[in-house]
């Protein structure tokens, strides 16, 4: 059944249980997402390097996108705790994708940012996805592309903790 489908437009009309059949259509639509990042992400992280975990690659992303971050913000950024993150650092260190120094404001924190190899492997691979999603777009407008990065920003802040 389409998602917009018996709704009447109305926004009201209930579904199992009593919820309302936008957010059941709206479960169901995020599944269906989630269980496709999840089916892809280990192809994705493997491209930036063979030996990447598929969880790592969120971080290099933010890394790419924010440049230097202290660990602890990285932890809180993607909700791991802070032994998790090192372990995720050790690991990206050891494939020479990012480095970790010292923060000078605070020797007890530490600052990460991408090795050139790591931006160079991470730009390669967001080239890559954005082409894809450039493919698999191209019968959307451009404002609704637009639309829907602002309603899916939207919802990641929505979701934060």
């Amino acid at each position: 059944m389409d998602a917009g489908a018996d709704q009447g437009g109305s926004g009201t009309g209930t579904g199992d249980g009593g919820v309302a059949r936008e957010f059941l259509a709206l479960e169901r639509e995020l599944t269906v997402i989630l269980r496709r990042a999840r089916a892809s992400s280990g192809e994705i992280a493997r491209a930036v390097h063979p030996e990447l975990e598929p969880g790592a690659y969120g971080l290099l992303v933010r890394l790419d996108e924010c440049g230097v971050q202290r660990a602890t913000d990285l932890a809180g950024y993607v909700g791991v705790g802070k032994a998790t993150m090192s372990r995720q650092l050790k690991v990206l260190d050891e494939l020479g994708l990012v480095t970790r120094e010292p923060d000078p404001a605070d020797g007890r924190a530490s600052l990460i940012r991408l090795t050139e190899a790591g931006r160079v492997r991470v730009s390669r691979v967001r080239a890559a996805r954005r082409a894809r999603y450039v493919s698999q777009l191209a019968d959307w407008a451009p404002a609704e592309v637009a639309e829907l990065a602002r309603l899916l920003q939207r919802l990641n802040r929505s979701t934060e903790s």
